[in-house]
């Protein structure tokens, strides 16, 4: 499988703290990779460098070079708003606008410049399709998408994110605030994603990386420690410490 982003020698900064250190890395296409680590180790601040949402960081500095497809996404003639609709996002916490549910996964579309109705009407269907929600919602999708419940609210960001037909979906600790349910549904969905997304999720759940993922990264103090098959990670790891963070005696 081919490497959708390739990162080489990252390192980053907010001020003289360097957060990532000397990160190389391979992303294959149409596949889930996994970055586990304890908290405060960079999994977050490394997902958020592959659709430059660090920009929007006070003091940050970033050398090296990540690529999408071959091409410097931090090349200075980067169109940033470009880059952040091919590589989408899906945060920790459920943050659905305040505005009905079609409104919702249509504002990508419109803020793209799709100005056709019966278009967006197709995206909103496909996506929320796409995001196992269309079923429970294609009745209400004039009613407020704050009367979901926090698991529905989570499908719908990501119906929002695939709305802007993304490459490559961002997913940081996407179900960490849900009950085993509606994880269990974003999980599934998942799964079914990866036929046509390459995505990258930032976990804590070690049960999770393995169930769901099918490359994993251990990072530890701002370093990659390991990297490889998920299943080899988490049968045969190479290095003790990821070793020891799995088997659960540090993180």
């Amino acid at each position: 499988m081919n490497a959708k982003i390739d990162i080489k020698d990252l390192n980053l900064y907010y001020g003289n703290f360097q957060v990532l250190k000397n990160i190389n890395l391979n992303i294959r296409e149409r596949a889930i990779t996994a970055f586990i680590g304890p908290s405060g180790c960079g999994k977050s601040t490394l997902l958020k460098s592959l659709n430059r949402m660090n920009d929007l960081e006070r003091d940050c500095k970033i050398t090296g070079e990540i690529t999408l497809d071959g091409a410097d996404i931090y090349h200075k003639k980067v169109d940033v708003n470009y880059l952040r609709k091919r590589v989408g996002m899906v945060f920790q916490k459920a943050n659905p606008f305040p505005m009905s549910i079609y409104d919702n996964v249509a504002y990508g579309p419109r803020t793209h410049g799709e100005r056709k109705r019966a278009r967006i009407d197709e995206i909103v269907e496909k996506s929320l399709t796409e995001a196992a929600l269309w079923p429970e919602v294609k009745d209400r999708l004039k009613k407020s998408a704050l009367g979901l419940s926090g698991g529905q609210q989570q499908r719908l960001c990501i119906a929002r994110a695939l709305a802007a037909e993304p490459e490559v979906l961002l997913m940081d600790e996407s179900t960490s605030a849900l009950d085993p349910l509606s994880t269990s549904k974003i999980e599934d969905l998942v799964q079914e994603l990866k036929a046509r997304y390459t995505i990258v999720m930032v976990t804590h759940n070690m049960q999770q990386a393995a169930r769901v993922s099918d490359d994993t990264v251990f990072l530890l103090l701002g370093e990659v420690i390991e990297q490889g098959e998920t299943e080899r990670i988490f049968t045969v790891p190479q290095d003790k410490r990821t070793e020891e963070y799995i088997s659960g005696r540090f993180g």
